[in-house]
């Protein structure tokens, strides 16, 4: 078996040349198959900070459903209160006017 240095002195220019053309053959394809993914890694990764950014969008969103909820709960509760007190207040004026109709009806009868 004989070294590649053997062969690169014992070989004619003409196979020199096309060893050293496919070398760089090869060498060329690689590098261009190193740049096409890179290129397709840096979309990857662009794509990657560009669906975290979408994600913390969807978190803050969430975020101010939840708020917005919390506050609708809170004022129906407030407005429950109101409506039960308001029901209250009806109820004591009209045992007001039931008295005091009751009331007239009792001196009218009096007199």
């Amino acid at each position: 078996r004989r070294s590649l240095d053997e062969v690169m002195a014992t070989g004619t220019p003409d196979s020199q040349a096309r060893f050293g053309q496919s070398v760089k053959g090869l060498l060329t394809e690689k590098v261009n198959t190193c740049g096409t993914d890179v290129i397709a890694l840096t979309k990857q990764v662009l794509k990657g900070s560009r669906s975290s950014e979408l994600l913390g969008q969807a978190a803050r969103n969430m975020v101010l459903q939840e708020d917005a909820i919390l506050h609708s709960e809170d004022s129906l509760r407030k407005m429950a209160i109101i409506t039960t007190h308001l029901q209250y207040q009806q109820e004591a004026i009209q045992k007001n006017v039931e008295q005091s109709s009751d009331l007239q009806d009792q001196l009218n009868h009096l007199l």
